[in-house]
């Protein structure tokens, strides 16, 4: 359990899905999914909230949609919703589910990896808002997360890469061991589904023993945004640009230049810096910025949520295993580690 969420590691999901659906007093039941999940759905349920795909669709605009819709089917304080898809759908799901009527009860079934390792748990919800990434949320969890590796078969390789990144930050958090079995993974070999459900029950297991002494992001919780205060950043210029990036590319391109901040800051092992950094230059296409992008990138660190009165500030390690949070970064270190970042990706 965690902050009253349960979670389900199963790969008979819809057993899971009937049992839940069936075991609570709910007057109806309605199922959010994005456009592209919503056509693996047979035979589709009655009540089925489409929406579009793509993290560029996580707007305001998508869940008036979804209430628009809620209010049309006559949802009420006691039904039950069903976010079935990657994060974006299980974030903007769980929003409009938590504010419509003041709130309803719902599930979380994320068919992604990045939706199983990340966005599906912890209880963060909400859309991005005014080209900022998650900018506008709440802390409202779901009920229920079954976490299944039997979606992942139909996804494309670049999704899979882009929720690695966040088994790798997990395992970044917690073990070197694993840290290193990780970076020899390779994406060509056909899943192993009782073998990745294990490994991701090991990766869900750090987040929530994090977020168990911090639901709300007070302290300890935001070891967990390693990567993500310049991966964040890159995410918001790709979006900028009209060219979105994969969430957990972004995440890999922030891993890497927090590694190298981690090594300049906190002596963080140059060993370690060069092992991720050759893993993400060989996994993951590299994003195309130059120094002329500094400015912007910086400015949009700022805007992170975690920033201190302008100053920017990130997760850091002295090593894999031991994390420090709310370490201050100036530009002048982070003009550095990006100029490290363009050398590691060649370019």
């Amino acid at each position: 359990m965690l902050m009253g969420q349960n979670l389900i590691f199963t790969n008979d999901v819809l057993a899971a899905i009937k049992r839940l659906a069936n075991g609570g007093d709910h007057n109806m039941t309605v199922w959010i999914a994005d456009v592209n999940t919503a056509r693996l759905v047979n035979p589709a349920p009655p009540r089925l909230i489409t929406i579009p795909d793509g993290d560029e669709n996580k707007t305001l605009e998508t869940v008036k949609h979804v209430w628009d819709e809620m209010e049309r089917m006559g949802v009420t304080r006691r039904s039950l919703a069903i976010n079935l898809g990657g994060g974006m759908v299980t974030d903007l799901g769980g929003w409009a589910a938590a504010t419509f009527k003041r709130g309803m009860r719902f599930i979380n079934v994320p068919t992604t990896l990045l939706g199983a390792v990340d966005a599906a748990v912890g209880g963060k919800t909400g859309f991005n808002y005014n080209g900022l990434k998650n900018e506008i949320g709440a802390f409202a969890p779901a009920s229920d997360v079954i976490i299944s590796t039997r979606f992942f078969g139909t996804l494309p390789l670049q999704e899979m890469k882009s929720g690695f990144a966040e088994v790798l930050k997990h395992a970044m958090l917690s073990d070197r061991d694993e840290f290193l079995r990780l970076l020899n993974h390779d994406f060509h070999t056909p899943i192993n589904h009782d073998n990745l459900l294990e490994r991701l029950r090991r990766s869900v297991q750090v987040k929530v023993d994090i977020v168990a002494s911090d639901p709300n992001e007070q302290g300890n919780r935001k070891a967990l945004n390693l990567g993500h205060t310049v991966g964040h950043a890159f995410e918001s210029l790709a979006m900028k640009r009209g060219k979105p990036v994969p969430h957990g590319y972004a995440v890999a391109w922030g891993l890497v230049t927090e590694a190298v901040l981690s090594h300049l800051l906190l002596k963080f092992p140059s060993e370690d810096v060069h092992l991720l950094g050759s893993f993400v230059r060989d996994n993951y296409r590299d994003f195309p910025f130059t120094c002329d992008d500094y400015d912007e990138l910086l400015d949009l660190m700022r805007h992170d949520k975690k920033s201190r009165n302008g100053e920017i500030t990130c997760t850091l390690l002295t090593s894999v295993g031991d994390y420090h949070i709310d370490q201050t970064v100036t530009p002048d270190d982070l003009t550095a580690a990006l100029d490290i970042l363009r050398d590691h990706l060649g370019q």
